[in-house]
C-alpha cells in the first residue's frame, strides 16, 4: 500500500470516489463517469494508486455511505489535505463544513461572514470544491430558498437529491418518499 491512494465506491445515489495521502482527504467525488472521477482524483492526488482504503479512510467512506442512506453524519472532523486550495476557498469551505446535515446556509450569509459583497465568488468557490461532499457544497443555497447552481453530474437534479435525502426543504425539493406515495391512487 502507498501513501497516496484512491478508491471509487457504492452510494445510494451511485459510485462516488476519495482520494487520501499521508495528511488525510485529498478530494472526493459524487458520482460521475468512472473515467471522469479517476482522472478528478488523480489531478488533485498526483500518483495515487487505485486501491482498498486504509483503515481511517475506510472509516470516513463509511460515513460518508451513511450520509447518503440519510442518516445525519456530520463530516466535519474529517481530515483534509487543502495543499494547493486557495486560502479564499479554504476560508469558504471551512464555513460550509459547519453547516449541519438538514440544514442550509445561503451564498450570501457566507460572504457575510467572510466580509466580502460578493456572494457570486463564493458560489464560484462552490464550484471548485475538491472535497464533496466532505465539504457539503450542497448545502450552499441562493437567497430565498432558491438552490442555486451546483457542478457535479446532474446539476441541481443531484444538489436537490442530496438536500432530500438529509430532510433539507429548499424550492424544488419534495420530501424524500412523496414521490413514490404520490404514484399510488
Amino acid at each position: 500500500m502507498t501513501d497516496r491512494g484512491f478508491a471509487l465506491f457504492d452510494t445510494t445515489i451511485g459510485r462516488c470516489g476519495i482520494a487520501w495521502n499521508e495528511r488525510g482527504i485529498v478530494a472526493a467525488c459524487l458520482p460521475a463517469h468512472e473515467r471522469h472521477m479517476r482522472a478528478r482524483l488523480l489531478r488533485r492526488c498526483p500518483g495515487a494508486v487505485e486501491q482498498a482504503p486504509p483503515p481511517a479512510v475506510r472509516r470516513v467512506v463509511e460515513r460518508v455511505v451513511a450520509l447518503m442512506r440519510g442518516e445525519a453524519e456530520d463530516l466535519s472532523d474529517v481530515a483534509l489535505d487543502m495543499d494547493g486550495v486557495p486560502e479564499f476557498n479554504a476560508k469558504i469551505y471551512a464555513i460550509a463544513r459547519t453547516v449541519p446535515p438538514g440544514t442550509t446556509i445561503t451564498y450570501g450569509e457566507i460572504a457575510k461572514r467572510l466580509g466580502q459583497s460578493d456572494a457570486r465568488d463564493v458560489g464560484q468557490a462552490m464550484g471548485e470544491n475538491p472535497f464533496a461532499p466532505i465539504v457539503p457544497c450542497h448545502r450552499v443555497v441562493a437567497a430565498g430558498g432558491k438552490t442555486g447552481g451546483f457542478s457535479a453530474t446532474g446539476g441541481v437534479a443531484t444538489k436537490l437529491r442530496l438536500l432530500a435525502i438529509e430532510g433539507a426543504q429548499v424550492e424544488g425539493t419534495l420530501p424524500l418518499f412523496e414521490g413514490a406515495q404520490r404514484g399510488k391512487s
